[in-house]
């Protein structure tokens, strides 16, 4: 067998992965967000999905426009069945945002603060203080302590769903702008990092992944009957166009003939108007008189010359002083 034969038969007998592969359902966490889909991801085995990391903008997550430069990070925990489920892993603020908030003459002040929450996550934040003006390295110092305490404090009485709403929301960003501004007026305090190192307790509170699954179909049954619905009020209501169609046009057939009849009424009353005059004509008529209307002008003024009559006027006067 030739070389080229032996590769295209290789080539036929391996595998084809993407065959192979499947596709999953990303959900997010049951609390706050109730498992819902963010994602689909593809794999050819469960376990290669574990620890995989996915991410979306926060105003796709929870319809914020304000935090469009928000990127949400969640990643894998668990595959059962066809849904990926997810965990709260931390977020980022885009740079191109942060670099659009420094500018000259204003002070910068950053940190890494270390978290352990109520309920046991080990949880990493990074927060930026940009002040209105230049601010002196004693200040930074002390600012940079007062947002450390901030942070400390909310995260040590807080479980980490807690803290997440809070850095979500911007909770904690407003705690630490008040407390900050004490020393040097603050334009903007952000977090704009936050990591999940270390998982802890984990929370039962949310429906859970069955009654989600009963939800969509109920959901997705109730969508269905509405189409149909929709679809049969249509249907209706063109057949019901139709048939007032059929009914207008026959309306109109019949003010069509009524109007035709009216109007040979009125041609035959026309038409028998001259003939009761032309029968009462010739009984005026009866006699000598010579008849003038039938006459010219010329013939009426030759025989008013004849009877020594004025010849002026109209034909009208003519024949009344002839008939006088």
């Amino acid at each position: 067998m030739a070389k080229g034969a032996k590769a295209r038969a290789a080539a036929r007998k391996q595998r084809d992965k993407w065959k192979a592969k499947r596709w999953f359902t990303i959900r997010a966490p049951r609390n706050p967000w109730s498992f819902r889909i963010i994602g689909e991801t593809i794999a050819e085995e469960p376990e290669q999905l574990v620890g995989r990391t996915f991410d979306i903008m926060q105003n796709e997550l929870d319809g914020d426009f304000s935090k469009m430069h928000v990127q949400v990070v969640f990643r894998i925990t668990d595959v059962v069945g066809g849904d990926a489920l997810t965990e709260f892993s931390g977020h980022n603020v885009q740079k191109d945002h942060i670099r659009r908030q420094i500018r000259r003459y204003r002070g910068k002040v950053d940190d890494t603060v270390d978290v352990v929450t109520e309920d046991g996550y080990y949880v990493r934040f990074k927060p930026l203080l940009i002040s209105r003006g230049r601010v002196k390295s004693s200040q930074k110092s002390a600012m940079r302590a007062k947002a450390r305490d901030a942070i400390l404090t909310m995260g040590a009485s807080s479980t980490w769903i807690q803290l997440q709403k809070a850095v979500l929301d911007g909770t904690m960003e407003t705690a630490i702008k008040e407390a900050v501004s004490t020393i040097s007026p603050v334009r903007t305090a952000m977090i704009r990092r936050s990591q999940l190192l270390q998982s802890g307790v984990t929370g039962e509170d949310g429906p859970t992944l069955d009654e989600i699954h009963a939800e969509e179909k109920a959901a997705a049954a109730a969508s269905l009957v509405e189409e149909v619905d929709v679809l049969a009020a249509a249907e209706a209501s063109a057949e019901l166009a139709e048939v007032d169609g059929d009914t207008s046009g026959a309306v109109e057939s019949d003010e069509e003939s009524s109007e035709e009849s009216t109007e040979d009424t009125v041609v035959e009353e026309v038409v028998e108007e001259p003939a009761d005059e032309a029968d009462e004509t010739p009984e005026a008529d009866d006699g000598d008189s010579p008849d003038y209307t039938s006459m010219t002008v010329a013939e009426l003024k030759g025989l008013l010359k004849e009877a020594g009559k004025p010849v002026s006027g109209k034909k009208a006067d003519l024949i009344s002083r002839l008939q006088e």
